[in-house]
């Protein structure tokens, strides 16, 4: 394990690997600092950038433009009350009143700060516990590793959309999608229509930036004819939180990095959630909850230090089961398992210096990220007023040059269209897309193992169902599917009954 985590440290303090991580920063702030723009729509975007590069480096990118997209958001939340990303919108419920009264740069040194605690606070937790839940895992046999994947196929599409039967119309799409192309059992040609381009299957990069980036273009296109942009007039007197607020807000920052690092850790959920929870939890155990909604400093730290903790906490089903934890995590699985490498609890034997690589360049990252927030805001905070008329555009040319790049052939660009068009209508029906993602992504994983499960059993289905661990995973699965149809019904009678019991007590 030391000397995995040396080589994983020498080659992240190599310049090159510093210049992954610091562009990886900067790309993913700037991307958070434009309203519209998100951080699946950056880590899909710079997906073919990160594959053309060595393959460690690519990986140090990818993960600074996840930490810095998901801080970047929460400057023009405070600023112009508009967030970045939808991460940040708690963030504007005390944030941009603190900037109304001229102390914009106090709010964005604590969203800096909380910002930074969070993710180092999660990493620390993603170093201790993926080591433990891959011994765990590694007991797994083909019946098991179905039945995670199902697991986290369900999970994913009962939580991601709010509309559970939509989520689930979006994982069977992916499913149907993983099927395309060559049986690899049987050799039969599946959904290929004739066409060579299909008969490998579809590739993942075209479907993630159509699906992620071309979709939201298409979006803020349509929603800039409605809205306009407000432009940033602030000016920043403080970028360095004083002692004072740092002592304030020391619990805030300790119980929303628990908070975000557990919510990211449960595939499905997302910084969003973990934001407005820790906003909540912040006003529920301050002295002064009054002072919520009219320029609070927990009220920035509690969002921001929870939204950041997901990045960590969403790393540990991937490196530990092979599970995304978001969306931000089901690009990064896709770009792993490109570079051939794939995560789950055989990654920490076979490859412990990936492993190690990912969780000290997330430490860096967020290193990285503290440097040029504090170091850089006033730039980033201008960036921001970029006109929607560059913007745009630039989104679609990125968009085709990066499927483009990859594998040179114009059936991906036909194929990113096409997916980044049936994005945009399931997107404008409210439908989730990582589910798709998901889908795709897990349903080899998923064929392979069932297929296999059926084989070594002889063909009796009970195989699913003799295997503890296998059991508990199916059962999870079935939960969390008819758990969104189930509790409303329960409540629904809960208040039945709770009115007839005060309809007793008035008649009495």
């Amino acid at each position: 394990m030391n000397l995995a985590i040396a080589s994983s440290l020498s080659l992240i303090l190599t310049p090159y690997g510093l210049l992954s991580i610091l562009g990886g920063v900067l790309c993913g702030i700037f991307v958070g600092v434009m309203p519209g723009l998100s951080s699946v729509m950056g880590m899909a975007i710079m997906l073919p950038v990160a594959l053309t590069m060595s393959g460690d480096y690519g990986i140090l990118m990818m993960l600074g433009i996840f930490c810095g997209a998901i801080y970047g958001g929460s400057i023009t939340a405070i600023l112009i009350n508009t967030p970045g990303t939808a991460n940040s919108a708690a963030t504007c419920l005390d944030g941009h009143p603190l900037a109304l009264k001229h102390q914009a740069g106090r709010a964005i040194s604590i969203s800096t700060t909380a910002s930074t605690f969070g993710g180092l606070f999660s990493t620390f937790m993603l170093l201790w516990t993926s080591p433990v839940l891959c011994k765990f895992a590694l007991s797994f046999s083909a019946q098991e590793s179905f039945a995670l994947a199902l697991f986290g196929i369900s999970i994913v599409a009962g939580i991601s959309s709010q509309n559970i039967v939509k989520g689930i119309m979006g994982a069977l799409i992916g499913l149907l999608l993983a099927t395309i192309g060559v049986d690899s059992t049987t050799g039969v040609y599946r959904f290929t229509f004739g066409t060579v381009y299909l008969t490998g299957g579809i590739s993942n990069i075209p479907v993630l930036i159509g699906l992620f980036a071309f979709s939201q273009g298409l979006i803020n296109i349509e929603e800039n004819f409605k809205t306009k942009r407000v432009k940033v007039q602030e000016k920043l007197e403080r970028i360095l939180p004083s002692g004072s607020d740092l002592r304030r807000i020391f619990p805030t920052l300790i119980r929303s990095s628990v908070i975000g690092t557990i919510i990211g850790a449960i595939p499905g959920t997302g910084g969003d959630i973990a934001a407005w929870v820790g906003y909540n939890e912040a006003k529920r155990w301050s002295k002064h909850p009054e002072e919520f909604g009219h320029g609070a400093i927990d009220g920035v730290a509690g969002p921001e230090a929870a939204n950041n903790a997901i990045s960590g906490g969403a790393l540990i089903p991937l490196l530990s089961l092979g599970i995304p934890g978001d969306a931000c995590t089901a690009i990064m699985l896709g770009c792993l398992m490109m570079l051939g490498i794939t995560p789950g609890p055989l990654l920490m034997s076979e490859n412990p210096e990936k492993v190690y690589l990912i969780i000290l360049g997330m430490f860096a990252a967020n290193i990285f990220m503290a440097i040029c927030g504090f170091g850089g805001i006033k730039i980033f905070t201008k960036i921001s007023s970029v006109p929607e008329v560059i913007l745009d555009p630039l989104i679609f040319v990125f968009c085709f040059v990066g499927t483009f790049a990859v594998n040179h052939t114009i059936g991906d660009v036909y194929l990113m269209i096409i997916c980044g068009i049936l994005g945009y209508f399931l997107i404008k029906m409210d439908f989730s897309v990582p589910p798709i993602i998901l889908g795709m992504i897990l349903g080899n994983i998923l064929e392979k193992n069932f297929r296999r499960s059926l084989v070594l059993a002889g063909g009796d289905w009970t195989t699913f169902f003799t295997r503890p661990i296998s059991c508990i995973f199916i059962v999870l699965s079935v939960l969390s599917v008819f758990y969104p149809f189930v509790l409303p019904l329960v409540k629904e009678r809960a208040a039945r009954k709770k009115a007839i019991k005060a309809g007793g007590g008035t008649n009495e």
